[in-house]
This record gives structure tokens, sequence and C-alpha cells, in this order.
């Protein structure tokens, strides 16, 4: 059976106030739980020290009995020194999406069209003046010689 420390959500419509409990993974998240082990207001001021409570005692019971912590939970225990904040990554979330795909490849297109229309008359002028520079080197070449 594996167990989750997580947040089970109570109060009133806009008004949240969550139990910290200890319940069964497949269990519902308003449900059936194993131990309340705190209580969590997010409508209270940070500062304030009701905000989070916890049963620190019990909930380092049930990590050495092999409970797994909530994301959330895991930042709350880490606040108090029971566990370290484990990053999470995720490249797939990370890479764009199909949409944002097909404009990174349209921009790139017109990126490649102002490139190419750049380079065209570009590759043009080197032609005329080393053609130019060609016929001066003649021109002095042939004065220099007649000297």
């Amino acid at each position: 059976m594996t167990v989750r420390i997580r947040l089970s959500r109570y109060g009133a419509k806009k008004r949240p106030f969550y139990r910290i409990v200890v319940a069964d993974v497949r269990s519902p998240r308003d449900g059936r739980f194993i131990e309340k082990v705190g209580t969590y207001d997010p409508l209270k001021q940070k500062s304030d020290k009701s905000r989070i409570s916890l049963q620190l005692d019990r909930i380092e019971h049930w990590i050495k009995s092999g409970a797994q912590p909530s994301s959330r939970v895991n930042q709350f225990l880490s606040d108090a020194g029971l566990t370290k904040i484990q990053k999470s990554n995720n490249p797939i979330k990370a890479k764009p999406k199909k949409k944002a795909q097909e404009r990174l490849k349209a921009k790139e297109e017109q990126v490649k069209k102002k490139e190419e229309a750049k380079a065209a008359p570009a590759e043009e002028k080197p032609t005329e003046t080393a053609e130019k520079k060609e016929e001066a080197k003649a021109a002095t070449g042939e004065e220099s010689e007649k000297k």
C-alpha cells in the first residue's frame, strides 16, 4: 500500500482551508485518510504562525515508514527542516507545443528569405568591384609598362 502525505481541502467556497493528511494513494483527495498530521490556511498572512501547523513527530514517523509527501507538503516540510526540496524536471513539458513550433518555422523561413534577398545583391556587387579592380590593374599595368 503506497501512502502519501498530502493536502485535503475543507472550508467553504472561495474560503479554502486544508488539512495535511496521511492517505492511501488510491483514496480521493477529500476522501478517506489514515491520520491527520497538520493544517494549512492559505488565507492567513505568511508571517502568521498559525498559517501552517504540523505534527512533526508523526510526519517524521510516516516518512520513515515510507510515506511520500506531495510537492506542496514537501515545501512545508523543507521549511520546517524535515526534508529537502526536490526540484522536478520534466523536459517534455518545457518543449514548445505544436502551434509554437509552427510559428518558429514560419519565422525561420522569413529570416532565410531576408538573408537570401540580402545575399543576392551582395553577391553581384563584389563581382562588379572585382572586375573594376582588374580593369584598373590592367590599365595601371599598361601605363607602368609604357613608362
